[in-house]
C-alpha cells in the first residue's frame, strides 16, 4: 500500500494535494446544503475559504511546478489546472496522468502515451 503523505518527488506531492483539493470540495458542498436546504446562510463562510486558500490555489501553483518537473506539454498542464474547476476532478486528472504515464513513478512503465510526430 502507497503512504499518501509521502511528498518526497513531485508526483507524489501532486497526488496529495489533488486528494485534499478533492477534500475541501467535498467540505464545501456540505457546507452549501447547509445553506441551500436547510437556510443556514453562514454555513459556507468557512469551508468556501478553506477550499480556496488551503485547497485551490495550492492545486493551481502544484499544479504548475509539477507541469515543469515532469516536462508536461501545455494540454497536460490546461487539464490539469481545469481538473480544479469541477467537484472531484482534480481526483479524475490525477487518476488519468497515472494510467497515462504523466506522474512519473506512479505510472506503471511504458505507460506513457506517445503523440505521433507531425510533418
Amino acid at each position: 500500500m502507497t503512504n499518501i503523505l509521502d511528498v518526497s518527488t513531485p508526483a507524489k506531492r501532486f497526488r496529495l494535494i489533488a486528494i485534499w483539493e478533492a477534500v475541501t470540495w467535498l467540505a464545501l458542498l456540505i457546507a452549501m446544503f447547509f445553506k441551500w436546504v436547510l437556510g443556514y446562510e453562514e454555513a459556507i463562510a468557512i469551508p468556501g475559504m478553506v477550499h480556496g486558500v488551503a485547497g485551490f490555489i495550492p492545486f493551481v501553483v502544484i499544479s504548475l511546478v509539477t507541469a515543469v518537473s515532469l516536462k508536461w506539454d501545455l494540454k497536460t498542464t490546461f487539464l490539469a489546472l481545469v481538473s480544479s474547476v469541477p467537484p472531484f476532478g482534480t481526483i479524475v486528472f490525477e487518476r488519468w496522468a497515472v494510467r497515462t504515464g504523466r506522474l512519473a513513478e506512479l505510472s506503471a512503465p511504458g505507460t506513457r502515451e506517445e503523440v505521433p510526430a507531425t510533418a
